[in-house]
């Protein structure tokens, strides 16, 4: 059974890959974005990566399992990883994902990302926390389903969609450069983003931690 603290904790793995992955990960990536030509039409927009990536991320996700139940008890795998990449100017609006159906297996219970190079200016991850009643539905999680009973629900908010405007909302916002070889998982019910990158260019790859 899924508790609701799970979709609102925050975990970070040091080390998830080896410098020595880190760095075929990037190689990879290097061949891949070559050969594609692939280039973003929107910050938010990633693309697949090779299977090559996928398989070792998804065998450095198995390793940090002990490590990722911690917080997220209920985990057990992840999703396909989509790869971003942000330059000058770029960034990720504050936005919240919620849950989707609180009744679908496998459920979404947290974002994972994994820096692979951050910027030498800007760029940095956020999470803003609030007590705002105005995040959270009327919703809540009935007895027999995925969910502990009683667990609230947020809104799905982005820049464009949900009953309220993020930037309206008294938050504290928690801002953070992980280095790379670091994963950081964050609950699906937290509101999170990306701050412009000045200078450089951020590369990440993301997926959702899955129960």
């Amino acid at each position: 059974m899924i508790h609701m603290t799970e979709t609102l904790a925050v975990q970070t793995v040091e080390g998830f890959l080896t410098p020595e992955e880190t760095a075929e990960v990037t190689g990879l990536l290097d061949e891949h974005l070559a050969v594609t030509g692939w280039v973003p039409a929107r910050p938010s927009e990633g693309t697949p990566p090779p299977r090559s990536v996928q398989d070792l991320l998804d065998g450095a996700v198995r390793r940090a399992l002990p490590v990722l139940r911690r917080a997220f008890p209920s985990a057990v795998s992840v999703d396909p990883w989509l790869y971003h990449d942000l330059g000058p100017g770029d960034r990720i609006r504050p936005h919240v994902h919620g849950v989707g159906d609180p009744a679908a297996r496998p459920q979404r219970i947290a974002r994972v990302a994994f820096d692979l190079q951050e910027a030498e200016a800007g760029g940095e991850f956020h999470l803003d926390t609030c007590s705002a009643d105005a995040l959270w539905s009327e919703a809540t999680a009935p007895a027999g389903g995925a969910y502990a009973p009683g667990a609230r629900f947020v809104h799905a908010i982005t820049a464009r969609t949900g009953p309220v405007r993020l930037a309206d909302v008294p938050h504290t916002r928690w801002t953070c450069s992980p280095p790379p070889g670091v994963l950081v998982v964050y609950g699906t019910q937290l509101v999170h983003g990306v701050l412009p990158v000045v200078e450089g260019r951020v590369r990440k790859l993301i997926t959702n931690l899955l129960a």
